[in-house]
């Protein structure tokens, strides 16, 4: 087994509150999915589940929304949510909690359109929050590449750089997509790669603009050429 459970920390900064509480969000919805009849559960999924030949059709768009807050099996939710605790907190604590806001809905928005492109007639429902903390782990890879990863390895712990680990992820999502769009395997059967793919992209412009303007060192440089200005009054 390989799996990420943490990374370093930005000291300081904002407090993650939005982060944390996207996670709470996503656990008690899913409680209340799981407390459903198996076709209650269904019918939930259906109701607010973002289904690509609906949204082409201009119909139920609300549920572009309100996808990214469902999720499928607890193996879908425990997932996603570590990821998101992983790597959202640190973007949020940089960029500030209402711009992380923002950000965090139009990488699940922008998502949304990679995935509906590559599958305009689908009828079946897209839900999870993997298509947002795609773009997280995006502006993630360019605002903290060197950041260690901490990985759980069979029973040891080792740390990689975040650049290693976010690269071989998006090369396995962009493989695993293109499988997709040339035969349906059991690997690729039921995964929004596209969905994951565009919102990685879309994070990773965002990492370019947020890097430049909102890390440590740019606010410093802002601050220095601020107190630059107050001398010369």
């Amino acid at each position: 087994m390989i799996f990420p459970i943490g990374d370093d920390q930005v000291k300081g900064g904002y407090f993650p509150l939005l982060s944390y509480t996207f996670i709470a969000i996503n656990v008690l919805i899913f409680f209340y999915q799981a407390s459903l009849s198996p076709s209650g559960f269904e019918q939930f999924v259906y109701t607010y589940g973002s289904i690509p030949k609906e949204t082409m059709q201009g119909q139920d768009l609300f549920t572009l929304l309100t996808s990214m807050f469902l999720h499928g099996s607890w193996m879908h939710l425990l997932g996603n949510m570590m990821f998101l605790w992983i790597f959202a907190d640190n973007i949020e604590a940089t960029i500030g909690t209402g711009r992380f806001l923002i950000f965090y809905l139009l990488g699940g928005l922008a998502a949304h359109l990679g995935h509906i492109y590559f599958n305009m007639g689908s009828t079946i429902p897209t839900v999870g929050a993997s298509g947002a903390i795609s773009a997280v782990m995006g502006a993630y890879l360019i605002m903290f590449p060197t950041s260690r990863i901490k990985m759980l390895v069979l029973i040891f712990f080792v740390r990689i750089p975040a650049f290693i680990f976010l690269a071989f992820w998006i090369v396995q999502q962009v493989t695993l997509g293109n499988q997709a769009l040339q035969s349906m395997t059991p690997e690729t059967a039921g995964v929004a790669w596209w969905a994951h793919i565009a919102g990685f992209a879309f994070g990773v412009i965002g990492g370019l603009y947020y890097r430049v303007n909102y890390s440590p060192t740019a606010v410093a440089q802002q601050e220095a050429r601020s107190f630059d200005r107050d001398d010369l009054l």
